[in-house]
């Protein structure tokens, strides 16, 4: 993979728009992971390589909501315990699949998961006003965030809706609240993940840095205009996004 500057503009370029997307939706991996395939990358490679941007940009986004008081921080525990342990079964899972394997099911995967939350997307819109739940007091939000660690660990293109689903729709958080809660359990599998990608020797890090620069300017833009943007026009925002993560599913 030769990094020329047209390379490194495209990388940071959308490495900050799929940073403002996770942070606010899901669906940003849409954009860096074809990126890097289409400059050389191997699928498996791409999508360990990206998960060091996932990373950088999930710790600007948490810091971020944590600076506005919008993370709920002793949820933060009973969230993220069926959520890391899903993350390194599915990172064993992608680690071991065969490339030729691998892009059918990233793609497969995306589409899955966008169309699910696009032909129900009430299930991340609580009315104000409604109480919030912990895991342990909803089995279907506890299975819903094992399930996001699974698919995140693996793909992580797209997460961001499960984890939506699961914090909004199951544990019954607003939107702002639920992303902040969103961004924390990306971070805690994405590190489990990353360790794995490492141990398979699939990371890159030149190029995982470069897309790093634009998610963390991306994801700390997102948290300013989150904390400040009325629900509706971020309820708007999440439709949207489901729209162009099945776009982007086909492109892939």
């Amino acid at each position: 993979m030769e990094l020329d500057i047209v390379a490194i503009a495209i990388l940071m370029l959308t490495g900050f728009f799929a940073g403002w997307i996770n942070t606010l939706a899901g669906g940003g991996s849409n954009l860096t992971l074809p990126a890097l395939m289409m400059l050389g990358m191997p699928a498996d490679v791409a999508n360990a390589t990206n998960r060091v941007a996932v990373l950088m940009q999930c710790v600007v986004g948490v810091a971020g909501f944590d600076k506005h008081h919008s993370l709920d921080r002793p949820a933060i525990v009973p969230v993220l315990i069926p959520t890391i342990g899903g993350g390194a079964v599915g990172a064993l899972g992608a680690a071991l699949m065969p490339n030729l394997y691998l892009k059918p099911v990233l793609l497969l995967t995306i589409l899955a998961m966008s169309a699910l939350i696009l032909l129900r997307p009430s299930i991340i819109s609580p009315l104000p006003g409604t109480p919030t739940l912990s895991p342990t007091e909803n089995n279907k939000a506890w299975w819903g965030l094992f399930a996001a660690g699974i698919y995140g660990g693996f793909v992580q293109a797209g997460v961001g809706f499960i984890l939506l689903a699961a914090l909004a729709g199951g544990l019954r958080y607003d939107l702002v609240r639920a992303n902040a809660l969103k961004m924390t359990c990306a971070l805690a599998f994405t590190v489990v993940a990353l360790l794995v990608f490492l141990v398979f020797g699939q990371v890159r890090w030149i190029p995982g840095l470069i897309v790093a620069v634009g998610t963390m300017a991306g994801a700390h833009l997102a948290v300013k205009f989150a904390v400040k943007a009325k629900p509706e026009t971020i309820k708007w925002f999440l439709f949207v996004m489901t729209l162009c993560a099945v776009a982007g599913g086909f492109l892939l």
